[in-house]
């Protein structure tokens, strides 16, 4: 992942957040996880960011790098992780899961979204830092 300054991941977390909050208007809750991600990396590709989805994330473990299946649902501009839901309510497990790829990755900053709630900016974003 590029490593870049703390003010230009804002401006990208900020740009992702209103495609997001897009998304929700036209979509609202209650979809499949994939519908939300293939319409945010849509959203995404509009308004001129690099967006790449279900990316391949390996393990490496004591220099031994594995393969173990997980998959990054969006990255963009090679530096934000993106982590979409549609769950009931965000569980401190998914907060886990962006922290740990964010750890894995070398990444800085993710973005967990929750699609399955009235109102995106009210309680379905979480932005975590590594």
């Amino acid at each position: 992942m590029k490593q870049m300054e703390m003010g230009e991941l804002n401006k990208i977390t900020e740009a992702i957040i209103g495609a997001a909050i897009e998304v929700h208007k036209h979509l609202g809750p209650g979809l499949l996880e994939s519908a939300y991600r293939e319409c945010l990396k849509y959203e995404l590709l509009q308004r001129g960011h690099i967006a790449l989805q279900e990316v391949p994330l390996p393990l490496t473990y004591k220099g031994l790098k594995l393969d173990c299946g997980y998959r990054l649902d969006l990255v963009v501009n090679d530096a934000v992780i993106v982590e979409v839901k549609s769950v009931s309510d965000i569980a401190p497990i998914h907060e886990a899961q962006l922290l740990s790829y964010l750890k894995i990755s070398g990444g800085k900053l993710g973005l967990l979204f929750n699609f399955n709630v009235k109102v995106l900016k009210h309680g379905g974003i979480k932005r975590l830092a590594n």
